[in-house]
C-alpha cells in the first residue's frame, strides 16, 4: 500500500487534469485526461447517475504511471449530443459512441475501470475488440445475474410490461432523495460523502429532456441482462487480468456479482471495502492503491 501511497501524491504535484471535448458523429463527448501519453492507457467508464466527476479523486491516483482518460457518457455530465430525438439512448448506441472515441483518440490498447452503467458499456468495447483490452477493473459494476438485488424488482417489472405506470413508478428512482440516497446507503459515515456529488447529478437530472433519456436507458437496461451469457462467454475465452473491488453494502449490485468472476476467470482478483454504491467517494485511496497494485503487475512488466 506504501507504493500507491507515494503514488498518490506524487500524482497530485505532477500530473495535472486536463479537460477536452471531442467531436465524435453527432456527438460532442467531455472527457479528462490526465498523465504521459506514452503510458499505458487506463479508460474510465463512470455510472448512472453521475459522471466523469466520480473519478476526480482517483484520476491523480493512476496518472503517475498512466496515461487516465475519463469521458462523459451521451446524456451525462459535459457530453453533448443532439436534442432533436436523432440519438438513440441504449447501451449499444453509447458503445458505439465510446468505441469511435476511442478510435479517434487512438486508443489501440488499453485498459478498463468500469461502474455501474460503464461496465456494459465496457464489455461491448471489450467483446467488439478483446485485442485492445490490456485489464479489466470492476468497480461494483456487474455481469452477473446473482449480482442483482431485489432493489431491480420495479425496474425488471417495467422491463417486462413498460406501461405509463410503470415508467412512472420508476421515476422514484431519480428524486433528489433518491439520488442523494445512492451516494449514502450503506455508508458508515455520511459526514464522508461530499454533497457536491448528488447536488450535482440532481442539478443535471433536472436539464430539459433528461429523465426521459434516463427512464429510456433503465427500460434498455434489460438488454445487457439478456447479454450476461455472453459477457461471461467472453470472460471464459480471452481471461482478461480483473480486478473487482466493491462497496459490500451497495443495494443494486451484490457482492456475489464479484464473486461469479471466479467461475470464469479463476484467476481473478475480488477485494470488498465496507461502504456502498460509490465506493470511490469514500475509499479512493484504498481503491486507488489497489488498482495501481493491480496494473503495476498486469501492465509493467
Amino acid at each position: 500500500m506504501a507504493a500507491g501511497a507515494h503514488a498518490a501524491g506524487t500524482a497530485v504535484a505532477s500530473f495535472p487534469v486536463h479537460y477536452h471535448y471531442e467531436q465524435v458523429d453527432e456527438v460532442k463527448v467531455f472527457y479528462r485526461e490526465a498523465g504521459r501519453r506514452e503510458n499505458p492507457t487506463v479508460l474510465l467508464l463512470h455510472g448512472f447517475p453521475t459522471s466523469s466527476f466520480m473519478y476526480r479523486n482517483l484520476i491523480p491516483l493512476l496518472a503517475d504511471r498512466y496515461h487516465v482518460i475519463a469521458p462523459d457518457l451521451p446524456g451525462f455530465g459535459l457530453t453533448q449530443a443532439p436534442e432533436d430525438g436523432r440519438y438513440a439512448y441504449t447501451f449499444d448506441q453509447l458503445s458505439r459512441t465510446l468505441g469511435r472515441f476511442t478510435e479517434q483518440l487512438h486508443l489501440d490498447r488499453y485498459a478498463i475501470q468500469v461502474f455501474d452503467y460503464g461496465a456494459p458499456v465496457g464489455w461491448r468495447l471489450a467483446m467488439a475488440h478483446p485485442e485492445r483490452i490490456t485489464a479489466i477493473i470492476s468497480q461494483n459494476g456487474n455481469a452477473y445475474e446473482e449480482g442483482l438485488s431485489e432493489g431491480w424488482k420495479p425496474i425488471r417489472e417495467y422491463w417486462r410490461y413498460p406501461s405509463p405506470e410503470n415508467r412512472a413508478s420508476v421515476r422514484a428512482f431519480m428524486t433528489p432523495a433518491a439520488l442523494k440516497w445512492q451516494y449514502t446507503h450503506g455508508v458508515g459515515d455520511e459526514s464522508l460523502i461530499a454533497p457536491e456529488t448528488y447536488l450535482l447529478d440532481v442539478a443535471m437530472m433536472a436539464s430539459p429532456g433528461n429523465l426521459d433519456i434516463q427512464l429510456d436507458l433503465i427500460l434498455n437496461y434489460a438488454s445487457n441482462v439478456a447479454q450476461y451469457p455472453e459477457y461471461q462467454a467472453y470472460f471464459r475465452r480471452h481471461q482478461p487480468p480483473l480486478l473487482a473491488v466493491w462497496g459490500r453494502n451497495d443495494p443494486f449490485f451484490l457482492p456475489a456479482g464479484a464473486e461469479a468472476w471466479k467461475r470464469d476467470i479463476p484467476t481473478a482478483e475480488i477485494r470488498f471495502h465496507d461502504t456502498g454504491h460509490f465506493a470511490l467517494e469514500t475509499h479512493a485511496a484504498e481503491i486507488g492503491a489497489e488498482i495501481h497494485d493491480f496494473l503495476d503487475r498486469h501492465l509493467r512488466h
